[in-house]
């Protein structure tokens, strides 16, 4: 007899070795960790910090491509509209079947090798973020550097004050150690942080744009062309691709139900709104066609500016292990497939394999990070997979289970169909969104775009 849950016959969703392997596993690790877990307003901070990166900076310039303010603010509210049942659903399939992973929840609903396909892009989509946050950090002190101690730095270039070291340095000082710990809620607390430090961008930008604008310049009222608007379409995606994380930090709540973990996801997706657009529209409308890649770069390197940048480098100290778990959890189930690892021996040398990853992962991206300066192609190639966690997977899951429910014999036949098209655009979208993305990557290269470095010299 199959397993009944929600109507859904989970057992006939995977081959019953593999959902004895996959309840064998839950029970043993279970019985290994056992945590009181964390209230929703705080994984509320934590989805926030966890998904918050580059793309706060970014956006104000996201805009000008776009065609203006309402445009920008149209294309984002858009993308919102499909972006947030995507949430809903990866939470309700996170929830019937108890699963503490991205990959996981994957599994249960479509099997397998579905589960080894999303691992694999998991690991790289975060592996390259990992890369491009410790790049981000050392753009922040070289400005940091030039703007506060410029004739020290021009002209004696102590070593302390290189990229390299300062990357490095920092980064085994304030990352590595909260790379470690197994449950994700651990970074709960430092998360507060990196809150607080987009607060004050936000409110630094509203401040200054109540000011005299020294720098601004032709504002756009509407697109040039549509292809405007789509071509914006994966900065907006990366912005608010928050899916990798929301299932482990669902795992973390003490209170375990949708309608607690509602909450947490309600109050991220305000803080998301608010503060990408306060920044994006006010950013744009002080420098117009003058604004730089990075909103901070098109300011006076006044002294609160210079704090916005130690704020956002802190910030990203506390992004880059949230997103190091996710993506070692991802590559040690690749790792486990591959290797065709039992539950017991997953769990035997479940710390050793933590230890050793977690090295190996941080050594890697930081190596690339300091010595391949020019792996930015590479990295906005990977970028693409981000369609395929906000749309893609949760669109196979969801299809996966109302085919189910149809199989069963659904009451609400009408219901399940509709859910089924649903399903069906969410892919479609992923996967237009997965080949915009790689065109976008492969016509910068082509064309030779380089990001803004006029205020990153001594000359």
């Amino acid at each position: 007899m199959g397993i009944q849950v929600n109507n859904i016959n989970i057992e006939s969703l995977v081959d019953k070795e593999e959902l004895k392997s996959i309840s064998d596993f839950s029970s043993l690790k279970d019985t290994k960790s056992k945590h009181s877990g964390s209230g929703w307003l705080v994984l509320a901070f934590l989805m926030f910090n966890g998904t918050l990166g580059g793309g706060l900076l970014n956006l104000p310039i996201s805009y000008h491509h776009a065609g203006g303010v309402i445009a920008g603010i149209a294309v984002q509210s858009v993308f919102l509209l499909f972006l947030v049942p995507t949430v809903l659903v990866l939470s309700y399939c996170s929830d019937i079947t108890g699963s503490k992973t991205y990959q996981d929840v994957v599994l249960s609903i479509c099997g397998p090798k579905a589960q080894l396909a999303c691992a694999i892009c998991i690991s790289l989509s975060n592996f390259s973020t990992c890369i491009m946050f410790l790049a981000i950090i050392g753009d922040l002190w070289e400005l940091f550097f030039l703007n506060v101690a410029r004739d020290t730095y021009c002209n004696t270039n102590p070593f302390y004050m290189s990229r390299a070291f300062v990357i490095t340095f920092t980064s085994i000082a304030f990352i590595l150690p909260m790379c470690f710990p197994k449950r994700i809620d651990f970074l709960r607390y430092t998360s507060i942080i990196g809150v607080l430090g987009a607060t004050y961008i936000v409110v630094l930008v509203t401040f200054k744009y109540f000011q005299v604008h020294d720098n601004q310049g032709k504002i756009q009222t509407r697109p040039g062309s549509w292809i405007d608007v789509i071509l914006v379409i994966p900065d907006i995606c990366f912005a608010y691709q928050c899916h990798i994380g929301l299932v482990p930090i669902y795992s973390c709540m003490a209170k375990r139900n949708l309608r607690e973990f509602s909450k947490t996801v309600t109050l991220a997706m305000i803080l998301f709104v608010v503060t990408y657009t306060v920044t994006a529209v006010l950013g744009y409308l002080q420098f117009g066609d003058n604004v730089t890649n990075d909103i901070l770069l098109s300011f006076n390197p006044t002294a609160d500016v210079m704090v916005a940048v130690v704020l956002y480098s802190v910030k990203t100290y506390t992004t880059y292990p949230i997103l190091c778990f996710c993506g070692k959890a991802a590559f040690d189930t690749v790792w486990s497939m591959l290797w065709k690892m039992s539950p017991e021996e997953i769990l035997y040398r479940e710390k050793m394999r933590c230890v050793i990853t977690t090295l190996v992962w941080f050594t890697l991206t930081l190596i690339l990070s300091v010595f391949v300066p020019n792996i930015g192609m590479v990295i906005e190639i990977i970028g693409a997979f981000a369609g395929t966690f906000i749309f893609i997977f949760p669109g196979l899951c969801l299809l996966k289970t109302m085919q189910e429910r149809l199989e069963s014999g659904e009451k609400q036949a009408k219901v399940v169909h509709v859910l089924r098209g649903v399903a069906i655009i969410f892919i479609a979208i992923g996967v237009f969104i997965f080949g915009l993305t790689l065109s976008k990557a492969i016509m910068k290269d082509i064309k030779g775009v380089k990001p803004d470095s006029s205020k990153f010299t001594c000359n």
